[in-house]
């Protein structure tokens, strides 16, 4: 099978990615499960080169054979683009191809909760987007700026490795930069674009403390900030980006964030049993006073509990819209099982016995009551950064 048929066949059979790799068969993904194209042989070293040398531009393609890995962009005619990375493996060349639609979503088919449509009125401050790759991260932030885009006169500016969904300017002025063409550093576009006169500022991905300061000091100068991380819940976003910063430097980004950051939308695609396909699970947080004051006091492990009495100001907990896919019949018992605990909960995977309650549903730690407060967390429990060497991290 030619190339361009490979490439043609996922995006008619609406996979996610393309997956090509020397001593594999070739594959895409269809509903988060790999499939081999039908007949085609086992990959060799030379065909992979080939698509590789296709979809990358020369001098990436040089970058490519020196580093061992590159990201890209590659558009496929007028039927798609793609997010492109090629990199070197044990057997060889490898190369898989994100597919991203050629135009971005419009808000109201992402099947997204309605209470998402409060960020849209937001000023200033930093939203975070989060969940494991492939979630949908980057469809949602696409969706949010389409929205953006056709109902408010603003300058928005997109910083991506690479460029994803491409937004024409609509009642906007829209600037998408690619970091390595159109800036040589991520930090360096985040710095400049504070100097371009922006009201929102979308950046791929929060990578460093570098770029998370940047994000916070444009976030507190009265930009309104998008970016993504990879984190499965508001909580562990918020431990993930403490963890960036130096020990001694705690206290203050904790201060920090409690005024700045205004909202986190987590986000998982579990398989339907209705019909073919995904469908998202939300976790979504909008920081209040109260939730402000448990940030400000790292009162982390709170959080969740929050998010549950706060239901009435559009807030939701993973658990519970997982539980509302179930109930309205979307998705089937078993993965409303699979995804609505948390792992360190699971007798499958500690070995205990369990205690008759569905997972997810249980007594939970020690000391914590229902409708109480939850307990505080040792150094070692935190979700993310957490084990050995961060609670010695933190004793000294």
């Amino acid at each position: 099978m030619q190339f361009e048929d490979m490439v043609q066949m996922a995006v008619d059979e609406g996979a996610s990615d393309i997956h090509l790799a020397a001593y594999n068969y070739p594959s895409y993904r269809k509903n988060g499960r790999i499939v081999n194209y039908p007949g085609c042989p086992v990959l060799t070293e030379e065909d992979v080169l080939g698509y590789i040398d296709e979809v990358l531009e020369p001098a990436d393609y040089l970058d490519f054979t020196n580093t061992g890995d590159k990201d890209a962009a590659y558009q496929f005619l007028d039927v798609a683009r793609f997010r492109v990375n090629a990199f070197k493996q044990r057997h060889g060349a490898a190369l898989v191809m994100r597919i991203i639609k050629m135009h971005p979503p419009k808000l109201s088919q992402l099947n997204l909760p309605q209470s998402i449509s409060k960020i849209l009125n937001l000023q200033e401050g930093l939203v975070l987007v989060t969940g494991p790759t492939g979630s949908g991260k980057s469809t949602t932030l696409a969706g949010l700026i389409n929205e953006i885009n056709h109902r408010d006169s603003l300058h928005i500016i997109t910083i991506e490795d690479p460029v994803e969904y491409m937004h024409d300017p609509a009642k906007c002025i829209i600037n998408q930069r690619e970091v390595g063409s159109d800036s040589e550093t991520y930090s360096a576009a985040l710095k400049s674009a504070l100097r371009e006169d922006p009201d929102i500022i979308l950046m791929g991905e929060i990578r460093d403390l570098e770029s998370m300061s940047i994000a916070l000091r444009a976030a507190e100068t009265g930009h309104l900030v998008f970016s993504t991380l990879h984190t499965e819940s508001a909580a562990k976003t918020i431990d993930r980006l403490i963890d960036m910063y130096p020990v001694e430097r705690h206290k203050q980004a904790l201060s920090q964030l409690s005024t700045t950051l205004k909202a986190v939308v987590s986000q998982r695609l579990l398989p339907r049993c209705d019909k073919p396909g995904r469908i998202g699970a939300f976790e979504i947080m909008f920081v209040n006073t109260a939730i402000a004051n448990l940030i400000r006091e790292d009162k982390i492990p709170q959080i969740e509990q929050m998010i549950d009495l706060n239901q009435g100001q559009g807030m939701i907990t993973r658990k519970l819209s997982i539980e509302n896919l179930y109930k309205q019949g979307f998705i089937s018992k078993e993965t409303m099982e699979k995804y609505s605990f948390d792992v360190a909960e699971n007798a499958a995977l500690t070995g205990g016995g369990g205690n008759g309650n569905m997972p997810g549903t249980g007594s939970g730690p020690a000391g914590y009551k229902p409708g109480g407060s939850a307990p505080q967390r040792p150094a070692f429990q935190q979700t993310t950064g957490g084990g050995p060497a961060a609670y010695m991290k933190n004793r000294r």
